[in-house]
């Protein structure tokens, strides 16, 4: 498999996981019946059936009846599922999920959810029953690759913060009290410049404290560090030596940037894309700055849910964009006359009542699918490449607010 078709697969598994996970959070029990088990690679399946045994025949001196049913059937199903495994889980373990969950009215479902081979490896067995499902360990797991520390500053203000994978984090902030170039009258040049001088040496390293009670502790995960502001602000903080030595050895460039808010930020991300290359978030930038240039000087760019669908099943489409947050469902309806519409809705809602546009005879529901799901179907068929484009900058926040989510770079024009 080549290395872009892994990349896809994976952000794939990494969506499903996603949705799963929300799913799961959203599940309440009544008491603490929603068991969690968490199986390393490396552990006997055997062990988790002689451990699940054990759990479930303890779970007979639960007092509350309710509870210890729930409970020992949450825990008879995960048995089950297990017996689908030979002697070890696949790659990096697997994680259950089962329990009775409140639905309303006094009712209860039993869910069993199966989680195979997770982005990263299980690193140790976790058993856990309570009110809700156990899904930070495998959260942190889908949290994008990559830790950089960034920091822009001029001789005002100054931002320090984290770059992890596409998410900028702001954490940090200081306002200087350097005086500006012109001296207080009574003041000599001599004695003002020396005043401005301790002012700005004291600033620099407010700012190196920052940044060292931030990154220090995490320098052994750090990918590096980029330094933002305009010159010679810049320089003088990077060539005080005033940030901790290990942190120094970090720093994998310096770059110009106008602003040192909070936005600042985001401009050091983009005017350290070349020291950022294989990082995820300049690749989404790359793919949306494509996007639009396609689709303000041609044709060889769409967006929207039927139109895009068209280029898809047309086999035109290059790369298809899906934002990372988009979540809406696509129902498939078909009237007495045979014709076949879509409409797109809100994951949350109800299937709502569907109209032919061609006909106007009411058209019935044939089919609801994650419309996402419905997309990289046909995208894998056509040999479409599927790429998931993160909010956390201008361009993908309009890919979700604009353009519905959905949006495409075409091999050629079509028209459609």
């Amino acid at each position: 498999m080549s290395s872009d078709a892994q990349e896809a697969n994976e952000d794939r598994r990494k969506y499903e996981f996603r949705k799963v996970i929300e799913e799961l959070k959203d599940f309440e029990g009544s008491g603490t019946q929603l068991v969690t088990i968490y199986i390393p690679e490396d552990r006997q399946i055997s062990d988790v059936v002689a451990h699940v045994t054990q759990e479930h025949s303890e779970a007979s001196n639960i007092k509350s009846k309710q509870t210890r049913t729930a409970v020992q059937d949450a825990l008879t199903s995960i048995k089950d599922r297990l017996r689908y495994y030979d002697t070890f889980p696949p790659d990096n373990g697997i994680v259950i999920f089962s329990g009775a969950i409140d639905a309303g009215g006094g009712q209860t479902d039993m869910v069993t959810r199966t989680l195979e081979s997770p982005p990263q490896p299980v690193e140790s067995f976790r058993y856990h029953c309570d009110s809700e499902f156990l899904t930070e360990p495998l959260e942190h797991m889908l949290e994008d690759s990559g830790l950089f520390g960034l920091i822009v500053l001029d001789r005002r203000e100054a931002n320090v913060g984290w770059l992890k994978g596409k998410r900028v984090e702001p954490v940090k902030s200081a306002s200087s009290l350097v005086p500006g170039k012109q001296r207080k009258g009574g003041q000599s040049a001599q004695r003002f410049a020396r005043l401005r001088l301790e002012a700005i040496d004291n600033f620099y390293q407010e700012v190196a404290g920052m940044a060292n009670d931030l990154f220090v502790d995490k320098r052994h995960e750090l990918d590096g560090i980029l330094v933002g502001g305009p010159s010679p602000t810049k320089d003088e903080f990077l060539d005080g030596d005033y940030l901790h030595h290990e942190l120094q050895d970090k720093v994998l460039g310096k770059f110009d940037v106008a602003y040192t808010d909070e936005s600042g930020l985001k401009d050091l991300v983009d005017a350290g894309q070349e020291a950022l290359a294989d990082q995820e978030i300049v690749q989404d930038k790359n793919d949306m700055e494509e996007f639009f240039e396609k689709l303000n000087t041609g044709q060889e760019a769409t967006y929207g849910f039927e139109q895009t669908r068209r280029n898809l099943i047309m086999g035109s489409v290059d790369r298809l964009l899906i934002s990372e947050d988009l979540r809406s469902d696509v129902v498939v309806y078909e009237c007495p006359n045979g014709h076949e519409e879509y409409e797109v809705v809100d994951a949350r809602h109800s299937t709502p009542d569907h109209e032919c546009s061609e006909c106007g005879e009411e058209a019935a529901v044939e089919e609801r699918e994650d419309v996402i799901e419905h997309l990289m179907a046909i995208a894998e068929q056509r040999g479409t490449e599927t790429r998931f484009i993160s909010t956390d900058f201008e361009k993908g926040e309009q890919l979700l607010d604009a353009f519905g989510g959905i949006a495409g770079i075409l091999r050629y024009s079509t028209g459609v």
